[in-house]
């Protein structure tokens, strides 16, 4: 994509919704000042009258079905912080040693806890609390994942909000509709703004409990790199609220990832190029590298790869000098996903939902990975803003709201639907081999 066709999120903004929606950064600031105090009120803390834990949380691991890596905050240090866990039913428990490890940002300092259990059985249901010394939580179920048989996951888009009621609505309405879910991705742009610790709280607390019960896969958006005055920083909250699996890098350590579930593999890809490029240069070529050898050993049935941004270029109402085609990410990584043979490539950013079907060398084709771009679950709209694509096959009704999508993965097939908050769907797309 040539330089002059590009323009920012910003300029998006501008053009769809005017300086009400460009203001956000503004007012959220403001109203996200209540949010702190309130994620105490929503029942955050896990201690029961015993143990001081905020926004407990479980994170996907390289292997799940054996492996659980658990977080949590507090306000201090926890000198004998650990985590428990046990199969359901039984009474003797292992334990985990957590870390203690001090994160400050936007003015905000706490202490951040992270126990890596190892050991579990595929399929077999656990139980896991957090202790410190005599102090103990409550027991919180822990399902490990099965080793190849097929699952369910639940995906959710771009849940960056000035609300995030709306966010909350969403993804505990699909995983009440879907509690047989393994585990839960979102999609990047997690929050508005990366720095804005608020919104962090309130997106974990509206994550919370199924966060508690099922792992998380983040991916990391553009907005997890916005300074309070919206200048592009490293993205510091998300690398240090997400304990993700490791991938050998020592520059770009949790900027990207990969893990199996079942019958898949994935790989979590980072598209903040742009963003990242003024302070550490080298993250494409790294990525592609590393894809190349991460497929390769994996023997999992199915490739399934998560991008934040888009690889369509979408032209724009009321910019006819705009043109439909390939963006630049779609140029970067869409001739990997056909050499590697990847199955699926779920994205995101635009805030709509479009199937593309399958595209090979940027072309409608009968064979190569399908395209899914994933939509929106929190309440920043772009309305009427973009032209349809001549490679989206299914478009989401108009005007768009919020949606999410249910990955449904069995050893021959891939099923992914797509559903309005309501649970009304409103797409099927299924990948068969």
């Amino acid at each position: 994509m040539r330089d002059e066709q590009k323009f920012s999120r910003r300029t998006f903004l501008k053009l769809a919704s005017g300086a009400a929606v460009l203001a956000g950064g503004g007012f959220l600031v403001q109203r996200f000042g209540l949010l702190e105090r309130a994620a105490k009120r929503l029942g955050r803390f896990r201690d029961s009258g015993r143990i001081e834990a905020l926004f407990v949380r479980q994170i996907i691991t390289s292997d799940p079905s054996v492996s659980r890596t658990i977080m949590w905050q507090s306000w201090s240090v926890q000198s004998a912080a650990a985590v428990e866990w046990r199969e359901e039913g039984e009474s003797s428990a292992q334990r985990a040693v957590a870390t203690n490890e001090d994160f400050t940002d936007d003015g905000r300092a706490s202490v951040l806890h992270v126990a890596d259990i190892e050991g579990l059985s595929p399929g077999r249901r656990y139980e896991y609390r957090l202790v410190n010394g005599e102090e103990a939580s409550d027991w919180l179920p822990l399902l490990a994942a099965p080793a190849q048989a097929g699952f369910k996951a639940l995906i959710f888009p771009d849940s960056q909000s000035s609300d995030y009621a709306v966010w909350r609505d969403v993804a505990q309405g699909a995983w009440q509709r879907n509690p047989d879910a393994g585990f839960f991705v979102n999609m990047g742009d997690l929050v508005d703004n990366g720095e804005d610790h608020t919104q962090w709280d309130a997106w974990l607390s509206a994550a919370a409990p199924m966060i508690e019960r099922i792992p998380l896969a983040p991916v990391m958006g553009n907005h997890e790199t916005y300074d309070r005055n919206w200048q592009v920083r490293l993205p510091e909250a998300y690398l240090q609220e997400f304990a993700v699996p490791g991938n050998g890098s020592e520059t770009f350590l949790r900027y990207y990832y990969s893990f199996d579930y079942g019958s898949c593999h994935f790989a979590v890809l980072n598209t903040q190029l742009d963003e990242t490029r003024s302070f550490k240069r080298g993250l494409l070529e790294e990525q592609l590298a590393w894809l190349a050898e991460d497929m390769e050993k994996s023997r999992k049935n199915w490739k399934v790869a998560l991008l934040h941004k888009d690889v369509l270029q979408y032209r724009i109402h009321g910019r006819p000098e705009r043109t439909e085609g390939i963006s630049d990410i779609g140029e970067a990584f869409m001739p990997v996903f056909d050499m590697l043979g990847i199955d699926l490539v779920f994205t995101a950013h635009l805030h709509t939902y479009r199937n593309r079907g399958c595209i090979q060398a940027f072309r409608r084709a009968a064979k190569g990975p399908v395209y899914i771009l994933t939509g929106v679950a929190g309440d920043v709209r772009y309305p009427n803003l973009w032209v349809d694509h001549a490679l989206d096959q299914t478009v989401a009704p108009q005007p768009e709201t919020d949606n999410y999508l249910v990955l449904e993965a069995k050893e021959s097939s891939l099923a992914v639907e797509c559903f309005l908050p309501d649970g009304t769907k409103i797409d099927r797309v299924e990948v068969v081999k």
